[in-house]
Parts: C-alpha cells; sequence; structure tokens
C-alpha cells in the first residue's frame, strides 16, 4: 500500500484520505447494526459495505451477527504493526528461499574454466527419440555381452511383451542371465506377462513400487528415461563405463531388497508377505497404504501384522523393526 504524506492515524498507516473519514465516521458507530450504520451515513448498505472494505480487510473494522464493530486508535496501530511485522516475516522466509535456489540456476552452466583440466572428451552416450523400441533392444542386446537387468515399474504390459520375452529366452539359452524387478501390483495387473518372462528364463523380483524404468546390458550399456521416471523417451544410453557401474550397483541394491515371486507357475502368484510387511513396517507405511502396495485387503494386512508382532514377540510395530533387524530378517 503506498504511503502518503500523515495527517492523521490512518494515513500514517497508508490508508487514503477517504478511507480515514469514513473510520472517524464509523468509529462512534461501533457495536450498531449495519443497517442503522448505512442509514445514518446516508448510503446504502451495499455502498457502506464497499467502502468498509480496506478496513475490513486488514482487521480495523470487523462485521459480527450483522454489527459493526471498529477497532479504536490504539488497537488500530496495534493491528496494522503486527501485520506489517507479519508481511516483513514472508518477504523475509521469501528472500531467503530465493536466495537458497540462486545455486540451482547456476549450476547447470558450472564447469572447469578452459585450462583448469586436461584431456576433457565428451561422455559416451546420447539422449535420443523416435525408432521401435523392440528392434533397437533386440540389436543392442545381439550386440553386446553379459547379463540383463531390469526395472520395470510400469513396461510390463502388453503388446511388446511376447516379442521382448523371445529376446530374453534366447539370451538364457545362450547362458546369460536375464533379472528383473518389477513392482508389486504387476502380480495382480499384468500376472501373464511375469509368467512369459519367467518361462522364459527370466528371474523376477518384485518391490512395493520403482522410482524409474532402467535396463542395463552387461557392464556396457545402462538405458533410462531423461529425465528419470516412466516415459518411454527422450531416453538416455549411456556406454560411460563409471555411470554404467554405479547404475549396476544401484540395481544390486534395490535387488537385495527385493522379493522372490513363487508359484508363477502355478494358480497363486504371491512374494514373502511377512518380508514386505516387514519392510512396509520399517519405513512406517499405513495398514492402508500397505494394503494397496501388497494387493491384499486391509483386513489381510491387519491380521498378518497380528501374526508378526506375536511371532516376534513384540508389543510395537517399532519394537517388532528391531527385533526382525536383529534376527536378520530384514
Amino acid at each position: 500500500m503506498a504511503r502518503q504524506s500523515a495527517e492523521s492515524l490512518l494515513t500514517a498507516l497508508g490508508f487514503p484520505k477517504p478511507v480515514d473519514r469514513l473510520y472517524h465516521r464509523v468509529l462512534g458507530q461501533s457495536g450498531r447494526e449495519l443497517v442503522s450504520v448505512a442509514a445514518t451515513l446516508h448510503v446504502e448498505l451495499e455502498d457502506l459495505m464497499g467502502e468498509l472494505a480496506p478496513l475490513l480487510e486488514h482487521g480495523i473494522a470487523r462485521i459480527e451477527d450483522s454489527r459493526l464493530f471498529v477497532a479504536g486508535p490504539v488497537e488500530a496501530v496495534g493491528q496494522m504493526l503486527t501485520e506489517t511485522a507479519d508481511s516483513a516475516a514472508r518477504a523475509h522466509a521469501q528472500l531467503d528461499a530465493v536466495a537458497a535456489a540462486i545455486p540451482f540456476l547456476t549450476a547447470p552452466a558450472a564447469k572447469p574454466a578452459p585450462g583448469e583440466v586436461l584431456d576433457v572428451v565428451p561422455l559416451d552416450g546420447e539422449v535420443s527419440s523416435g525408432g521401435q523400441p523392440v528392434q533397437l533392444l533386440s540389436a543392442l542386446i545381439g550386440a553386446s555381452k553379459g547379463d540383463l537387468l531390469w526395472l520395470r515399474p510400469e513396461q510390463f504390459q502388453r503388446p511388446r511383451e511376447e516379442a521382448m520375452a523371445a529376446v530374453v529366452a534366447a539370451c538364457v539359452a545362450e547362458g546369460r542371465q536375464s533379472r528383473a524387478i518389477y513392482p508389486v501390483r504387476a502380480l495382480t495387473e499384468a500376472r501373464e506377462t511375469l509368467v512369459l518372462r519367467a518361462e522364459a528364463g527370466e528371474q523376477v523380483r518384485v518391490l512395493p513400487d520403482l522410482p524409474t524404468r532402467l535396463f542395463i546390458i552387461g557392464t556396457t550399456h545402462a538405458i533410462m528415461p531423461e529425465p528419470l521416471g516412466f516415459g518411454d523417451e527422450p531416453r538416455t544410453l549411456t556406454r560411460q563405463r563409471g555411470l554404467v557401474e554405479a547404475l549396476t550397483l544401484w540395481f544390486e541394491a534395490l535387488w537385495d531388497r527385493a522379493v522372490p515371486v513363487t508359484g508363477l507357475d502355478g494358480p497363486e502368484t504371491r512374494p514373502d508377505l511377512r518380508h514386505f510387511l516387514l519392510q512396509q513396517l520399517a519405513t512406517g507405511a499405513q495398514d492402508e497404504q500397505i494394503a494397496r502396495r501388497l494387493g491384499v485387503s486391509l483386513r489381510t494386512v491387519r491380521r498378518r501384522v497380528a501374526d508378526i508382532l506375536a511371532e516376534l514377540g513384540a508389543d510395537s510395530r517399532f519394537q517388532a523393526g528391531v527385533e526382525a533387524t536383529r534376527r536378520g530378517w530384514l
């Protein structure tokens, strides 16, 4: 609010002169019915409400049960000082947040200056779009060696699965391994795909959630969305050895946490529910979240949690987590 030359209390607080005049006219009528105040001022009620808007907005006037209450000069000053202090605090916090964000604006362009480093070469890889995914992957796999490692959060839906399962089967027949981690919901949403890949010789494990797609071929190639996520393209293909090794270590860490799926060759497909429940309890997940992630009923989750607490001799979920860790279950 623009500040003017201080001629009165309200103008000193930044209000225009008409609002100052209105304030002094209604101050003596504080507590009266709005309609009575309007009649006294010889204005329509709707017009009075419009004129009072600045005072109402800043808490100097208020309406309760159709009555108008107006703060006295001392209270009005206190109200405006409090509002100014709050506004200054918000502005200060906003400036702090902007200052903290500045490095994020400059970081992408940060790099060594010319002459500071030697033997600079580009990273081995590219970001691309287009092409036929099955053909592209098949060509890469055929021209490479080593095992196949997959994070498959969504791309377990058909129609490409038959073709990729054939590629996996051919690799396994050559003595290569194919290991894939799926979200647990795939057990109910795409069981036929998991069966297809398992029949091709792929080792299947599941986690409650996966953060991104990822495909690693041996020690030479890694493919992931750019940026990380679930999209088909653009995609990053990297052949940079250090990056491939780092992504492989990450996959192995997830693989160790994931739960093997048994019964893919039978009518019931289930992971080790106890291990999953312990994982979820350790993260503080609520029963409703656990039920959604595991694809089971809320009643089943609560019953199994109670069974685990009894088995571990624990009185709380925290105690169960501690005891499960001590026993090496997690």
